[in-house]
């Protein structure tokens, strides 16, 4: 039975978070994020999401690809208008992730790791991203863009993914309905963005340690600069990993972040 949405299910689900009568759907786009960052230009509200059955040029961060195939994922951008200071828009990337992970856990019982900032894994293979893209002033943010692409049916990827992607159903030999994932996950979202706030930040610290393999103890490769080596430490109140290295603790403040 072919995995479809039903948007009258799906928006009802959601009444009572802001994404309701705000979907958009698409059987085909370029890329969710590049659609919903035009509409944010156009003046479209707070809780727009923008979500395609394929993607034909999805992006992931820096210049990589996102692959995107028809039928076979979550590829969904929810446009925000957060009341957060430019300095702490990493929150929404981080609260996005812990939104990921509780919702694969609430439909099909499975744990993943989150890599910060933006990767949730099974073991060393990625099956979800995370790309947060905003357009702000000095003091404000005017809107951000939180595009999420989750494996869900895939039963293989290529070779040169073979060894560093996977899926739900690669993970778990069985199909789950993206419809009951896109509604957990939304749900989640909501629920995490709302209380985001200056005294939420210990609290999301606590639960990104405790959610995370990465965060503590992980020796790496951090790709920013140059690239250098380190043992992570922890984060720092903003939310930024803390690498030690040879020459002392370093903060990662844009730059993947890979098992050494």
């Amino acid at each position: 039975m072919k995995d479809c949405f039903d948007l009258e299910a799906l928006d009802h689900a959601l009444e009572r978070t802001p994404f309701h009568g705000k979907l958009h759907f698409f059987p085909s786009i370029h890329s969710t994020n590049t659609h919903a960052l035009k509409q944010a230009e156009a003046g479209a509200p707070h809780g727009s999401v923008y979500f395609a059955e394929e993607q034909t040029a999805g992006r992931g961060r820096g210049a990589h690809h996102w692959s995107s195939p028809p039928g076979s994922g979550l590829y969904v951008s929810i446009l925000l208008r957060p009341q957060i200071p430019p300095a702490e828009v990493l929150w929404l990337s981080l609260a996005a992730g812990l939104a990921v992970r509780e919702a694969v856990r609430q439909v099909t019982s499975l744990e993943c790791d989150l890599r910060w900032p933006n990767d949730l894994l099974f073991g060393r293979r990625k099956f979800c991203g995370i790309l947060t893209e905003l357009n702000a002033e000095v003091t404000r943010i005017r809107h951000a863009v939180v595009g999420i692409g989750m494996n869900v049916q895939q039963e293989q990827f290529p070779p040169d993914l073979g060894d560093i992607a996977t899926s739900l159903r690669i993970e778990t030999g069985r199909s789950w309905p993206r419809q009951e994932l896109l509604i957990a996950l939304l749900q989640s979202l909501h629920r995490e963005i709302s209380g985001l706030s200056r005294e939420s930040a210990p609290a999301i610290l606590r639960r990104l340690e405790a959610a995370s393999s990465w965060v503590r103890g992980k020796h790496v490769r951090v790709e920013e600069g140059e690239g250098y080596w380190g043992v992570t430490e922890g984060l720092d109140p903003r939310g930024f990993l803390l690498v030690r290295t040879t020459e002392g603790v370093r903060t990662v403040y844009s730059g993947g972040v890979r098992e050494a």
